[in-house]
C-alpha cells in the first residue's frame, strides 16, 4: 500500500470497510504527519489525539461488526476529517480565529459536528482561520499565518486556510470548512484543491451560531470532486431548528454517485469580467479561464461569453451585512482591544448601519439571485468563472492593519467572483487545473442554480479528470 496519505478519502474508506486498513493505523498516521509538520505550516488551531483516537477505536469496532454481520459502512467511516475553527465540538477549544476567544471551550457539538460524528468520520482537530472568519487570508493574533504548502511565502487565502493547508499537505485527507464569501473556495483555489460550497440550506448552520443572512454555508476541501461530493452527503441533511432547507437530489441519488456519472451536455456561461468595479483580472487567471472554456467545448459542451458590468451596490450591500456580521460576535469588553483591526473597523461601520439598510442590503441579496435565474439561468446551465482575480498572493499582502478600509478594498479585488453564490444561496464549486509559470495554481469556478449540485458535480468531475466517454445524452 502506498503511503497513506496519498490515497483519496474514498480509498481509504473503502480499505477500511475491506479489513485492509485499520482506522486506528490511519488518524496515527495523521496524527504523526500534524507533530512533525505543522509547526511550520500552521494549519492547525487546535489539534485533538485523544479526541481522535477514541472516535478511531469505535470506528474500528464498527468496521469489524460491519464485516462480520454483513450490513454496509458509511462512505467516509473511519475517515480523518478535522473541521475549521468556527464551528463548536463538545469540550473542544473554540476560538473563531480570535485572541479574544482564545480560552474559550464549547460545551455542545454544532449540528454538522453531529453529522460528521453519525458517518463514523474521525475528528483530529480545528483548523486555522481568519477571525470570525471575515477576512480572505489566515492570519490572525493566535500564533503565526498559515503557509501555502505549495509555495511557503504565500497565504492559502481563507477564511478556511488552515483546512486548505492541511489537505494540500497531506495532513488531513480532506476537511470541513465554512463558507460566507468564498472561505471554502478562494484557499481551495490558492492550494490546488476542489472546493465545494452547496447551496444554502443543504448542511445545517444551527445550532449555536446560526447564520442568519443565509450567506454562510459549511462546505469540503478535497483533492479530488468524489471526496469532496462525498463530505458533503455526509455532513447534508435538515436538523431541528432549521430555517432553510434545500431538496433532495435528482433520482434520490446522493451528490457522490452524481459526481461518478457524466453530465448531459450543458450550457456554460462565461463570465470573464470582475462584477466588482475596479477589479482587474490577472492574465495568468484570464489563462487558465480560457483553458478550462476549451476543455469543456472539447467534452462536447456549449460554451458562450457573456458580459455583466460592474455593480458597485453589491459591493456596499455586502459590505453593510459583513459589518454586522463581524459585530455580532459578543466580545467581553475587557478584550475588544485583542481583536485584529479589521475586525474592530468593520464593527465600527455596523454602528452606523440603520435597521433599514440592513433589510434593503439583504433584499438586494435576494434581488441578485432573481435577475441571475431569469437572465442567465434561464437560457443556461452553468455559469463558468475564474475563481480569483490573482494568483496566490504573499503572506500579509492582503492586510493593512494601518487602512482597514483599504484592505477591505483590496480583498473584494482579489476575490470578486465568488460572493455571488453566497449572496444567492446558489451552489459553486473550484476546479483546479492549472498552474502559472512559477508554479502556483490556478483554479476556475462554476456555479449553478439553486439546488443543482448534482449538475455542478457530475460537470465538475468531469472537468476535473475527463474521462474516456463523452457526456451521456
Amino acid at each position: 500500500m502506498s503511503d497513506l496519505h496519498e490515497m483519496t478519502a474514498l480509498a481509504q474508506a473503502g480499505a477500511v470497510a475491506r479489513g485492509e486498513l485499520s482506522p486506528v493505523e490511519l488518524a496515527d498516521h495523521y496524527l504523526d504527519r500534524i507533530a512533525a509538520l505543522d509547526g511550520e505550516l500552521g494549519a492547525f488551531l487546535t489539534v485533538a489525539p485523544e479526541l481522535a483516537r477514541s472516535a478511531a477505536r469505535q470506528a474500528e469496532q464498527e468496521a469489524v461488526a460491519a464485516r462480520r454481520d454483513g450490513t454496509r459502512l458509511g462512505v467516509l467511516h473511519g475517515v480523518p476529517v478535522p473541521v475549521k475553527d468556527l464551528v463548536q465540538v463538545e469540550g473542544v477549544r473554540c476560538t473563531w480565529g480570535s485572541a479574544a476567544f482564545a480560552d474559550h471551550v464549547s460545551d455542545a457539538d454544532d449540528h454538522v459536528v453531529t453529522r460528521l460524528r453519525q458517518a463514523g468520520t474521525v475528528l483530529l482537530g480545528k483548523t486555522n482561520t481568519a477571525e470570525f472568519g471575515l477576512p480572505c487570508y489566515t492570519e490572525n493574533r493566535l500564533g503565526p499565518p498559515t503557509r501555502n504548502p505549495l509555495a511557503p511565502d504565500r497565504s492559502p487565502g481563507g477564511s478556511s486556510g488552515g483546512a486548505a493547508a492541511a489537505v494540500a499537505a497531506g495532513l488531513a485527507p480532506l476537511a470541513h470548512g465554512t463558507d460566507a464569501g468564498g472561505s471554502v473556495r478562494i484557499p481551495a483555489s490558492a492550494c490546488g484543491l476542489v472546493g465545494l460550497k452547496p447551496s444554502r440550506g443543504r448542511i445545517s448552520n444551527g445550532p449555536l451560531r446560526p447564520d442568519v443572512t443565509g450567506l454562510s454555508t459549511h462546505g469540503a476541501l478535497a483533492r479530488t470532486v468524489a471526496d469532496a461530493a462525498a463530505l458533503v452527503d455526509v455532513m447534508s441533511g435538515w436538523m431541528p431548528g432549521d430555517v432553510y432547507t434545500a431538496p433532495p437530489h435528482p433520482g434520490g441519488l446522493t451528490l457522490l454517485e452524481h459526481a461518478r456519472r457524466d453530465p448531459r451536455p450543458v450550457r456554460v456561461v462565461v463570465l470573464r469580467e470582475p462584477m466588482v468595479p475596479g477589479a482587474v483580472l490577472h492574465p495568468d487567471c484570464a489563462a487558465a479561464l480560457d483553458s478550462a472554456a476549451a476543455a469543456l467545448e472539447s467534452l462536447g459542451h456549449e460554451v458562450t461569453a457573456v458580459e455583466m458590468p460592474p455593480d458597485g451596490d453589491i459591493v456596499a450591500a455586502f459590505t453593510r451585512v459583513w459589518s454586522v456580521e463581524a459585530a455580532s460576535y459578543e466580545v467581553e469588553p475587557g478584550r475588544e482591544g485583542e481583536l485584529m483591526p479589521f475586525t474592530a473597523w468593520l464593527r465600527q461601520v455596523a454602528d452606523g448601519v440603520p435597521a433599514r439598510e440592513y433589510a434593503a442590503a439583504l433584499a438586494t441579496f435576494r434581488g441578485l439571485g432573481q435577475m441571475l435565474t431569469d437572465l442567465l439561468f434561464a437560457s443556461y446551465d452553468v455559469i463558468l468563472s475564474p475563481a480569483l482575480a490573482e494568483p496566490p498572493v504573499l503572506i500579509g499582502e492582503l492586510r493593512d492593519d494601518a487602512d482597514p478600509a483599504a484592505e477591505f478594498a483590496r480583498m473584494t479585488a482579489f476575490m470578486p467572483y465568488t460572493t455571488v453564490y453566497n449572496l444567492t444561496g446558489m451552489p459553486s464549486v473550484t476546479v483546479p487545473l492549472t498552474r502559472d509559470a512559477a508554479g502556483l495554481p490556478i483554479g476556475v469556478l462554476l456555479g449553478a442554480r439553486y439546488a443543482d449540485e448534482a449538475l455542478l458535480v457530475s460537470l465538475a468531475a468531469q472537468l476535473h479528470h475527463p474521462r474516456a466517454t463523452s457526456p451521456s445524452s
